[in-house]
């Protein structure tokens, strides 16, 4: 395998951002392959060495079984959506896409940039009762299998387990339980939640929305129009103020501040995605768990934590999850036959050491193959995670809350996708009104009604803009 850094004039938006490794001799411009089936060139949204040289020996591997080169383009997320658009106008797409997320999906989908036929023929070899349904119900638009879903992370509700315990309290899953544990184990050393806040930061967005989901908050119903005004809306609004306003740490929280005090033992509840998992047993030296008992077992925090994917307020008909799915996509203008070939491989011979890649952050959304239902989530359990040190989550976590985090992709929902808004949802997480919204709600005096309206005024604007 060749590496090489792509050039300013084949796209001059990357700044550099982008990496270039070629498997064989792929072509030299990083173009369109499609006529070409011995060489197919894929993008994988990924841009963290160590991760990238993992998938590149895995691209490796299969150029090697099936005489098929690969030139891997590692793209940063942040730049995706620019780099699309510029190899979209100059007709110089890849054949196939990794890792890429659902508003991805979706905005290419809308762009006619992606081949809406053989994802669903690849499903079906694979086996479709092979995957998590929502998974695949989160990457259709109607009866179209837009991409073929890979992997995901769930938002997780993390709880001190031996706090509730000590305090006879139930797990948090839903809005009542949340909030009396809150009030329970809120004290001078110990906030009851930490859970994010400042405005213009997705992750508020998308903590509030775990919450509204499990509410019957939807962004949108079936006819696209824009509904967070609505009373579950409104209700979730309040939830979520009340907690930050009487049971958090004072000032504005976001993805760093509320980790640091979860891992200074000074928060009974975090609201964090599944990332967390290795970094709270300590397996990343950035990160690693500050609290008194930390420092004689650094694992102490993840062997007294539970997890919740999926919670239930008092408006919910049931439970619901929040996360991120990504996929594998092939375009327009793939060359069919060897990019088919290749997505098969990375969901059967090489999707464990494509899970391996990072485990806290790739949860299988293919669960089995046709020889064992169980497969690949049974595989996940025992990969090496972590940055620093290597050890399997199943060293730190009991069976329970291994259970959780691998059958949450059964349980993923999402606003927008599944009403075919994918437009409008990328478009609210670039300007990110909710997150405005609840900022202003916690931080002053305002009811959660008045919020809603607010996130309904400013979500309905951005709707019309795309019109």
């Amino acid at each position: 395998m060749r590496a090489r850094t792509l050039g300013r004039g084949a796209a001059t938006v990357l700044a550099g951002s982008v990496l270039l490794a070629a498997c064989g001799g792929g072509d030299d411009d990083g173009g369109d392959s499609a006529g070409d089936a011995d060489a197919i060139t894929v993008w994988v949204v990924e841009d963290i060495a160590d991760r990238v040289t993992a998938i590149e020996a895995i691209a490796d591997a299969f150029s090697q079984s099936s005489g098929v080169d690969i030139e891997l383009v590692s793209v940063a997320e942040s730049d995706f959506d620019q780099l699309i658009t510029s190899s979209a106008a100059a007709g110089d797409l890849p054949d196939v896409i990794g890792a890429v997320g659902l508003a991805g999906v979706q905005s290419m989908a809308v762009n006619e940039l992606l081949d809406t036929e053989t994802p669903a023929s690849i499903v079906d070899e694979l086996g479709e009762d092979t995957f998590a349904q929502a998974a695949l119900e989160l990457t259709r638009d109607g009866d179209t299998q837009l991409a073929v879903p890979s992997d995901g992370w769930p938002q997780l509700m993390v709880y001190r387990k031996d706090l509730f315990e000590a305090a006879g309290l139930e797990p948090p899953t839903t809005f009542e339980a949340i909030t009396a544990a809150a009030e329970a184990l809120d004290s001078d050393a110990v906030a009851g939640i930490a859970a994010p806040t400042i405005p213009g930061d997705a992750f508020t967005q998308q903590s509030f929305e775990y919450f509204a989901l499990g509410n019957g908050c939807e962004l949108v119903d079936d006819e696209g129009t824009v509904t967070l005004d609505s009373p579950e809306c409104a209700e979730t609004f309040d939830f979520y103020a009340d907690l930050v306003r009487n049971y958090s740490v004072a000032g504005n929280q976001d993805v760093d501040t509320t980790r640091a005090t979860y891992f200074a033992g000074q928060a009974a509840m975090l609201v964090w995605s599944s990332f967390i998992l290795d970094e709270l047993a300590g397996l990343r030296n950035d990160a690693l768990p500050t609290c008194e008992e930390c420092r004689a077992d650094p694992a102490f925090l993840a062997q007294n934590s539970g997890v919740v994917t999926a919670v239930q307020g008092p408006s919910g008909d049931e439970p619901a999850s929040y996360g991120e799915i990504t996929s594998w996509a092939m375009t327009a203008d793939s060359a069919t036959e060897p990019s088919s070939e290749f997505v098969q491989y990375m969901l059967s011979d090489g999707y464990i050491d494509w899970l391996a890649v990072a485990p806290e952050g790739k949860i299988p959304t293919r669960q089995g193959s046709a020889d064992d239902a169980e497969e690949y989530v049974t595989a996940w359990e025992g990969l090496d995670a972590g940055v620093d040190t290597l050890a399997p989550l199943s060293d730190f976590y009991d069976a329970q809350t291994l259970e959780t985090v691998r059958t949450s992709a059964e349980t993923i929902q999402r606003w927008g996708f599944e009403q075919g808004q994918g437009q409008l949802v990328g478009a609210t997480l670039g300007e990110l009104p909710v997150a405005a919204a609840l900022n202003e709600l916690v931080s002053g005096s305002g009811t959660g009604e008045e919020a809603a309206q607010q996130a309904q005024d400013a979500v309905t604007e951005i709707q019309q803009s795309l019109e």
